[in-house]
């Protein structure tokens, strides 16, 4: 098994040598929902931009409560790696195996039940709606292969293998991109069957990396030994997943909340969100990725109580972070309108003129969704998962009250909630900054509680 031990060797190389392989997993990751927005968009028209775009928050929403509690799990592993604590490692793969999986039926099953209200509470428009209960229909049989992804992912990684996710992902989002293709262009399945290969994909991926971790990795096999659930171990995995759970969930209920407002602009603002959002995913995962590698960092080295590195790797990253959102953030702003055109026809002029506008505000603040990635991987990683929760309910609650007050006047409209995001991310990082320095700087003999 290909793994780094992060507790040794040069700081920012091994960081950026482990972030790589997940970079470019959640790149290829992305296209999984790009590749249906591209192919919907050129040549199903732009209402079913509108319809696959808009489910593409919802699906965000709802596989964020599962993504939260993996990564939850994924600090408490990185954690047990650092302490060379084999036995307990194990005893935690199991419970929260098993917890997760639990809650991923009751999710699943719920999606299908709820479907018509949920779509009602997002305020979709009648044109689009029939489109977007067709695509989601089908895309929640992927669920369950989220869970099975995320779930291994998290674990390999945190032993130190960030590489083999980044090859099951990449043979899956190949896969997705011909089966696109064929389904849409060659079947004429429409909207369903851009669902379809998505969904098809994604159980390759789940089950192929499952099925990886339990045959090439004999030190993380569970034996019998390990499976039993101890009142001790629920309530740690508790702490750190249903806290980081309710990170993402709050973050993804805000971004959901803020896709009803935009629905409420029409059609035409609808589809300009779903092809800037995708755009904006793609400009800002390398950062965010490098901020879970950096929360993996911490977990192992803070499991080995090596506090001094801990401190030399959080200057790395900031810097390191800081660099690229600038890069990132130059590149969009000056490049908007021709990043726009790669999901819209040249023709649709009020689509582009809204994504545009979407892209030079948000991209030019790059640096802030930056430093926050880092402050929740900090906080998750050193055992204060809640401080991560409130960091994102200031940043996604200023962007949600921003985007309903500000839009409705009538001299701003749909720039005001554009203008809204970057305001909740400069909010949360002065909040995180402040904490750190008052709470939990090593200097003031905070570190470990």
């Amino acid at each position: 098994m290909v793994q780094l031990d992060l507790t040794k060797g040069n700081i920012t190389k091994t960081m950026l040598q482990f972030a790589f392989p997940m970079i470019c997993g959640n790149l290829l990751q992305q296209l999984y929902n790009v590749v249906d927005t591209l192919i919907v968009g050129r040549f199903l028209g732009a209402d079913a931009l509108a319809a696959v775009g808009s489910s593409y928050t919802l699906m965000t929403f709802l596989t964020s409560i599962l993504l939260g509690l993996c990564m939850g799990c994924g600090a408490v592993f990185s954690i047990r790696f650092g302490e060379k604590n084999e036995t307990l490692l194990k005893e935690d793969m199991f419970v929260s195996f098993v917890l997760i999986m639990g809650l991923t039926i009751v999710l699943n099953a719920a999606a299908f039940l709820f479907i018509d209200p949920i779509m009602r509470l997002l305020s979709v428009p009648t044109e689009v709606y029939d489109l977007m209960r067709e695509y989601l229909w089908v895309i929640f049989f992927g669920i369950a292969a989220t869970f099975l992804y995320n779930y291994f992912s998290c674990l390999l990684r945190a032993v130190g293998n960030s590489l083999v996710p980044l090859l099951f992902l990449g043979a899956s989002a190949v896969l997705n991109m011909g089966l696109d293709l064929f389904f849409v262009l060659v079947l004429k399945w429409g909207v369903a069957g851009a669902a379809g290969a998505t969904v098809i994909s994604q159980w390759i991926s789940g089950l192929g990396l499952m099925l990886y971790a339990y045959l090439c990795c004999p030190n993380l096999r569970i034996g019998r030994e390990h499976m039993h659930i101890r009142k001790e171990i629920v309530q740690e995995i508790g702490r750190f997943s249903v806290l980081t759970c309710l990170q993402q969930s709050v973050m993804n209920l805000g971004i959901l909340m803020v896709q009803g407002r935009v629905n409420s602009f029409g059609p035409a603002v609808m589809a300009a969100f779903a092809a800037a959002v995708k755009i904006d995913s793609f400009a800002y995962m390398p950062v965010q990725d490098f901020g879970n590698a950096f929360s993996t960092f911490i977990a192992q080295n803070y499991g080995a109580k090596k506090e001094e590195r801990i401190q030399k790797g959080m200057k790395a990253a900031v810097k390191t972070a800081g660099i690229f959102s600038v890069c990132v953030s130059a590149v969009v702003v000056l490049f908007a309108r021709q990043l726009m055109l790669i999901f819209v026809q040249p023709q649709e002029t009020a689509i582009l003129e809204v994504g545009i506008s979407y892209l030079r505000i948000e991209g030019a603040f790059y640096c802030g969704i930056g430093g926050l990635f880092l402050l929740y991987g900090l906080y998750r990683a050193i055992n204060r998962p809640a401080m991560s929760l409130v960091l994102t309910v200031i940043s996604l609650g200023t962007r949600v009250l921003l985007a309903y007050t500000l839009s409705a006047i009538p001299q701003i409209g749909v720039t005001g909630i554009w203008w809204s995001v970057p305001i909740g991310w400069f909010l949360a990082d002065v909040t995180g900054v402040i904490y750190y320095r008052w709470k939990v700087e090593p200097s003031a003999g905070n570190w470990r509680r």
